[in-house]
């Protein structure tokens, strides 16, 4: 396969008249499908990233492998939020709320530290009721609830879990090398934004983990199941991934079921298509999310409109809206857009 560059996102500011490059942002992504054969490139796939929250998804599957999630009889609303990065909306804190219940915990169980919600005005309607900004506002407070409902059902102890040698974060480390076949360990781990452990994997290996996800397709039963579980909770309830008036849940809603997809941080992404068995993953180069997001939404555009299935035109406009988003500034004036340039 002869190697392209980085694709490049530009960003245009202007008037009616002229439009005017201002920033560019260079992006390298790999699809890969399940058995780790890649199938199209931009740029180093090679190169080594920290899957931060992209990895929601894959740091679940303990959660419902161990029997926990029945256990606690846990909805798929509630598994979707177990992958999210929400919007501490109060349909979202209520879930974490009630998972954490279902284990016997509470919110004060959650080390994932204090996060204002994220929409302005959920902050300020917590202002007006007099409800004191917590943890469980944090946009991992559904990983970190299903991380304690998977200690409380293991018996193991609940204080500390975020630690790197605590049994939890080991389990999720040998679930996480498992799917991507790569070392987590203590020679390529930082800490997360939520405080856990992250590791440094290849982009390669993060997208062939997320062709698994896709299909299910693990060495082991009930592996492949969970991630077949998860997938499908999460495109059922893309609210919960994210929230309202956020890229995942728009693109998965636009999609009807056809793709998952999970924003990280420093502009990360992974995408699974499961009718294609394909996985992908992207970084933005200089880490910025906006670049991301329109590389996500271009590459999701172009693999399904090579599908035998195609896009439909109302799926194909919300794209369009996603591949070519348009900036305003604070009286909602348009000042400008972004696009890919390949």
């Amino acid at each position: 396969m002869k190697n392209k560059p980085a694709l490049t996102v530009e960003v245009s500011r202007g008037n009616t008249v002229h439009q005017y490059l201002e920033s560019v942002h260079k992006v390298d992504i790999v699809v890969s499908d399940a058995d780790g054969k890649i199938v199209d490139s931009w740029g180093d796939g090679d190169r080594l990233v920290f899957p931060r929250s992209e990895n929601k998804a894959l740091q679940a599957l303990p959660l419902v492998e161990s029997g926990a999630a029945d256990k606690f009889g846990f909805e798929p609303r509630h598994l979707a939020l177990a992958c999210s990065s929400h919007n501490g909306e109060v349909f979202q804190t209520e879930a974490a709320n009630h998972m954490l219940a279902a284990a016997g915990l509470d919110a004060t169980c959650l080390e994932c530290g204090i996060q204002l919600p994220y929409h302005p005005r959920d902050t300020e309607k917590l202002i007006r009721d007099g409800v004191p900004v917590s943890a469980i506002h944090n946009n991992c407070s559904g990983k970190h609830s299903g991380f304690l409902a998977f200690a409380a059902h293991q018996g193991f102890p609940t204080e500390g879990y975020i630690q790197f040698r605590h049994i939890v974060q080991q389990e999720i480390a040998g679930a996480l090398e498992s799917v991507t076949g790569e070392k987590h360990g203590a020679d390529n781990h930082g800490i997360d934004g939520c405080s856990i452990p992250t590791y440094e994997i290849p982009l390669k290996a993060l997208a062939a983990a997320y062709a698994k996800f896709g299909v299910g397709n693990d060495s082991g039963k009930e592996r492949s199941k969970a991630m077949l579980r998860l997938r499908d909770a999460c495109i059922a309830h893309p609210e919960m991934v994210a929230g309202s008036e956020r890229f995942d849940t728009e693109l998965m809603r636009a999609l009807k079921g056809r793709a998952f997809t999970k924003t990280g941080a420093e502009g990360v992404f992974t995408i699974a298509l499961p009718e294609l068995g394909l996985g992908a993953a992207l970084k933005c180069h200089d880490g910025t999310t906006r670049a991301a997001k329109v590389a996500c939404a271009w590459l999701v555009e172009f693999l399904l409109e090579k599908s035998d299935s195609g896009l439909s035109e109302t799926a194909g406009n919300a794209i369009k809206r996603l591949t070519n988003p348009v900036l305003k500034n604070w009286n909602a004036i348009e000042v400008g857009n972004l696009k890919v340039v390949n």
